[in-house]
């Protein structure tokens, strides 16, 4: 596991967060939250794409919770993204959880990240297990209508 390229990759998620939902926090470096991740006892292991020329490209991790595992995080270097990348993290790291017995394999990408969803979609992950809501407490203005669920409205 190449550290430095996965915690650039890291930064580089983190920086498509803030474009998406047009917040600069958190401030300070955006590849810090990396070593917070691989502290983590749920980490169950990493996988890397790998470019013979730019190294590595994209990483995916996998997270056990009991039965069930969950790909966080997944990112592919923006300049090689439409190119089967992800599709075959998500290849492996299934493989992965059908190895380990696990029952169910879930993702949670952001929901304005409208590419992310359509491509998770396409790779098999169509079941809405969970929904997490949120009660924003900044009263700031930063959030977008436009998704109904169950004939309720719902910001995003």
């Amino acid at each position: 596991l190449d550290h430095r390229a996965c915690r650039a990759l890291w930064a580089e998620l983190i920086g498509d967060a803030r474009r998406l939902y047009r917040d600069p926090s958190p401030g300070g470096d955006p590849g810090a939250g990396f070593e917070h991740y691989l502290a983590q006892l749920e980490v169950s292991g990493m996988w890397v794409a790998d470019h013979p020329d730019a190294g590595v490209i994209g990483f995916v991790g996998l997270l056990i919770h009991g039965h069930g595992g969950q790909v966080d995080p997944i990112v592919v270097s923006e300049r090689f993204r439409g190119a089967g990348i992800g599709r075959a993290l998500l290849e492996r790291i299934a493989a992965e959880a059908r190895r380990r017995n696990l029952r169910e394999l879930s993702i949670a990408p952001s929901t304005r990240n409208l590419d992310a969803i359509r491509a998770f979609h396409g790779a098999g992950y169509d079941v809405l297990a969970t929904l997490t809501l949120t009660l924003d407490l900044t009263g700031q203005d930063r959030w977008q209508d436009g998704i109904t669920l169950h004939d309720l409205p719902f910001r995003y």
